[in-house]
């Protein structure tokens, strides 16, 4: 693990950040923060993607709610309460190290074009040319169910593709990824993943207490920002001095480590790769085309290897990349409406569909 970061994303869980009783554990963030000061003194940035919002809220409120609600209506009065209770708390205790602090409220569909990717990215980027450390959540408050990241590890996953950081660091309420289950006799924390590895016999499907997400979904996230060349570390936030022994001592602290993929992955080939829940519609490729387009050699996808197009999508939308059968290959921007490319499926001489730096295969 190299300790020459310039920029590194930390995702503070849920659980790293409340106590059983919803309440902020102001311990446990004091000591975060103060971790996170050291690593800026190092010259490391770091752009923070804190989970606790809903659990403070839920804390605050308690038996103040009098009426019955769906989730929803739950999780937006309680991130709209919590919110401006954990962003006030983050203000204070970095202000302890003159450090300022400045909040990024963002949704999922926020991340659909890449206008506005590029706009959420130059914000942050502003932000971190000034000193001032991103604080980024998920504005619950506004969020309704399907348009919900699963959870902040989807989040942070996104933006530590966007920021173009060295590591990724999960923070969660456990070590790591076990190799069986917690406790019994041989079962250890898989300390080293490879970017062929498949961990897929060792996860757990339970969710956290407070969070939405669990372990499946800290893997995949993990494993999707790793084959673009970043860093993941998933660590038990609640061990003292975790953040610190994990950047600036390498090795000496328990967790898993998603090694990084060799080779430079584009930003644009990144975005679409974290585009697949943005999609307007489906171009199905015939049989020589998945040969080619999943080879070795890198190929763009020409309308004379689109047998059929479904979906309302306009140039510059993303598309769902399918095979004859209906499997799913990977997603693309393409470069034609769906009336255009209607048009000129199975011709010769005609630009791309889908050019292969917008094309990512999964």
């Amino acid at each position: 693990m190299s300790q020459q970061y310039k920029r590194i994303a930390v995702k503070i869980g849920s659980n790293v950040l409340t106590r059983k009783d919803g309440a902020l554990d102001v311990t446990r963030m004091s000591a975060l923060v103060d971790q996170i000061a050291e690593l800026r003194e190092n010259g490391i940035e770091v752009i923070l993607i804190s989970s606790g919002a809903v659990a403070s809220g839920r804390g605050e409120l308690k038996e103040a709610v009098s009426r019955k609600m769906d989730s929803v209506d739950q999780r937006q009065l309680f991130s709209a309460v919590g919110q401006a209770k954990l962003i006030n708390r983050y203000y204070e205790l970095f202000r302890e190290h003159r450090l300022p602090v400045g909040q990024v409220l963002t949704m999922k569909e926020s991340f659909s074009t890449r206008r506005h990717y590029l706009n959420q990215r130059n914000c942050m980027m502003v932000m971190l040319e000034n000193g001032v450390i991103p604080i980024v959540n998920e504005n619950d408050t506004v969020s309704v169910t399907e348009l919900m990241f699963t959870d902040n590890d989807e989040l942070s996953g996104l933006i530590a593709t966007m920021m173009d950081v060295q590591a990724l660091i999960i923070l969660s309420n456990v070590d790591g990824i076990y190799n069986g289950l917690p406790g019994e006799p041989g079962v250890e924390v898989i300390r080293e993943v490879e970017p062929e590895r498949d961990l897929q016999e060792y996860i757990r499907t339970e969710k956290s207490g407070f969070g939405r997400g669990g372990m499946m979904t800290k893997c995949s996230i993990a494993r999707k920002v790793a084959d673009e060349g970043i860093e993941v570390i998933i660590a038990n936030g609640k061990r003292d001095d975790v953040l610190t022994d994990l950047v600036l001592h390498p090795g000496s602290r328990v967790c898993t480590r998603f090694a990084p993929r060799e080779g430079n992955v584009s930003s644009v080939k990144k975005w679409v790769a974290h585009s697949t829940g943005f999609t307007k519609g489906k171009v199905y490729l015939n049989a020589k085309a998945v040969e080619a387009v999943c080879g070795d050699r890198a190929v763009s996808i020409l309308p004379v290897g689109v047998t059929h197009v479904e979906g309302d999508f306009e140039k510059g939308d993303l598309v769902r990349i399918m095979s004859p059968e209906g499997q799913n290959l990977g997603v693309g921007r393409v470069a034609y409406s769906c009336e255009e490319a209607a048009r000129v499926i199975g011709q010769h001489d005609c630009k791309p569909l889908v050019h292969y730096d917008y094309l990512y295969l999964e």
